[in-house]
Order: C-alpha cells, then sequence, then structure tokens
C-alpha cells in the first residue's frame, strides 16, 4: 500500500490561496485497489502532476460537505467511470455529502451517482467495500453528518479523522490504528470550533497509540509556523513517529512493520521549486502573514467574530 498527499493544506483560506495544495490524498495498492480520499480543489491536476491517472480509481471517499473536502469529487467520479459511460467504483461519503442534509448538499449529484455503487454512511456504521471493511467514525464540526475513516484490511487498520474538533470519546473511533492521519489546522494549543490543534493531537496519539501519526489539512497558521518542528515536537512529546504532511508526500507502508518506511518527495512536474524547499519554506511563511493580515484572511473563526460584530 502506498500513500500519497496530492495536497496537505485545508481550511477555506488554504484552499482560497492555494500556499498548500488541497487535493486530499490516495490510497494505492490496498488490496490491488486505489483510493481517492476528500479530493478538493486541485485534486485533478495535482493527480496528474504528480504521476498518477485518476482512471485507475476504484473509490473515491468524502467525508463532509466543505469545499476544501468535495471539491473536484465529480470529476474524479468521471474519471473512474470513463467519462460516465462505464458502471465503476465505489462512492463513500456522509448523508450530507450523497443525501443532503439541512443546508448541506448534496456535494455530488444524482447523474455523478448513478454509475458507482453508493455507501452514505454514518458514525459507527461499517460497509464491507472490495474486500476491505470501512467504518464511519464520528466527528463535531460544521457539518453535523460529518465522517472519518477507518479502513481495516486483514486487520491493518489505517484511520482518519477528517475535520473535527477534538472530543471524550475520540479515539475509540480510532482505536486499533496502525497509521492515524489527522486534520490538524493549527499549532500548538490554539485550536478553533471544529478542528483539531497540535496539543489535541498529542491527546489523541497517547490514547490510540497508533505506529505511524501524519497530520494533514494544515492552516494558515501552522504552515506558518512550520509543520515539520511541529510533528518533531509531537513525536517527542508520545513517542510515535509523526509525520507532517507536504504536498508530495508519498511512502509505502509495510503491513509488519508500519514504522520502517523512507518518505519520498514526488516531484510536481510542473513546478521549478517544490514546498518542501527552504527557501520556498521562508516565502510562504512571509506570504502566509503578510497577505492573510491584508485580506483579514488569518483564521476562519476571526472572519466569522468579525461579521458577528
Amino acid at each position: 500500500m502506498k500513500i500519497t498527499f496530492l495536497g496537505s493544506g485545508g481550511g477555506r483560506f488554504s484552499a482560497i490561496s492555494q500556499r498548500r495544495m488541497t487535493g486530499g490524498f490516495r490510497i494505492d495498492n490496498l488490496g490491488g485497489k486505489n483510493y481517492h480520499i476528500d479530493p478538493g480543489p486541485g485534486a485533478l491536476i495535482r493527480t496528474y502532476q504528480f504521476g498518477f491517472d485518476p482512471r485507475n480509481l476504484n473509490g473515491i471517499f468524502v467525508s463532509h460537505s466543505h469545499t476544501d473536502h468535495y471539491n473536484d469529487a465529480e470529476i474524479l467520479i468521471e474519471a473512474m467511470t470513463r467519462g460516465m459511460t462505464k458502471h465503476s467504483g465505489n462512492i463513500i461519503g456522509s448523508e450530507s455529502v450523497l443525501n443532503g442534509f439541512d443546508k448541506w448538499g448534496p456535494c455530488i449529484s444524482s447523474y455523478h451517482q448513478s454509475k458507482s455503487n453508493i455507501f452514505p454512511l454514518k458514525p459507527n456504521e461499517v460497509s464491507n467495500i472490495d474486500k476491505i471493511k470501512i467504518k464511519a467514525t464520528k466527528t463535531v464540526h460544521g457539518d453535523p453528518t460529518g465522517i472519518g475513516f477507518q479502513i481495516d484490511y486483514n486487520g491493518f487498520k489505517l484511520s482518519y479523522t477528517a475535520d473535527t474538533d477534538y472530543f471524550d470519546e475520540l479515539s475509540d473511533y480510532h482505536k486499533g490504528a496502525d497509521i492515524l492521519i489527522a486534520s490538524v489546522l493549527r499549532p500548538g494549543n490554539k485550536s478553533i470550533n471544529g478542528h483539531m490543534c497540535s496539543r489535541n493531537f498529542i491527546d489523541l496519539i497517547n490514547e490510540v497509540k497508533p505506529k505511524v501519526a501524519v497530520m494533514t489539512h494544515l492552516g494558515l497558521k501552522m504552515i506558518s509556523n512550520n509543520p515539520v518542528t511541529e510533528a518533531k515536537k509531537i513525536s517527542k512529546k508520545t513517542g510515535v513517529k509523526t509525520i507532517a504532511a507536504f504536498d508530495g508526500l508519498s511512502f509505502n507502508v509495510n503491513y509488519n512493520n508500519p514504522k520502517r518506511f523512507r518518505l519520498n518527495s514526488l516531484k510536481d512536474v510542473q513546478s521549478s521549486i517544490h514546498s518542501t524547499s527552504h527557501s520556498l519554506y521562508e516565502n510562504e511563511r512571509k506570504n502566509s502573514y503578510q497577505l492573510s493580515f491584508k485580506n483579514n484572511e488569518f483564521d476562519e473563526m476571526t472572519m466569522i467574530k468579525k461579521n458577528q460584530r
């Protein structure tokens, strides 16, 4: 199994600015099948830029009805179904994504749902797809029907929290995870409603005790704070190898020993520099502060509070 991040940014302003890509991530060769999780803005373009083919997908997961998670789902479905000409693949998502709930969704039209197997899931519901057990996990987020996923392949478990606040039972939903991938929007103790910060991630890791932890869906403050340094702090405090995702991060998973892997930085074939380079990090840090303050975009709650005055 190979995991590749086609984007490590998250939150509306990271998505708008694209200081980190927002294409979600892929899981390839999981029992011979390929899946795309939370294909946000740019997912199709990033798929090609990092050397993948969206036509070889067997399934698409969408956790909830926010644009930075579902934006490119329909075009990937068209690729998976050969332009909607063949019945192919699976679409797994929250109730809002597939059926609509109150003001949320549906995010995937009935037309785009017509050529694939559809699996709307609620927390704790389990579906067996392609000989893989998929459990929906609870989230506390803006979309009340939002879910995360725990994928169980022959006893090897990969958990993805999706966007969620930290809550007391969160670890129960991700119990037994060998690899824990979490949306961690902010560094330190600076959490906002509906999202975890590093402190929350430390608590979650200590409770779940995965072999490997990965933080993604990084907001502007996390990006500006240097996510690699933040991941090292988390590793030191938890004793669990923690990785800060970056655009183009890829690694092969050793089922017998998940801690043994080598990180690869895939080349973006349309860019002369890559987001892991030191020079780009310095520019990224500078731009994140200056442009965010200029446009009053430093975080979502700042804008919400301002609009309420």
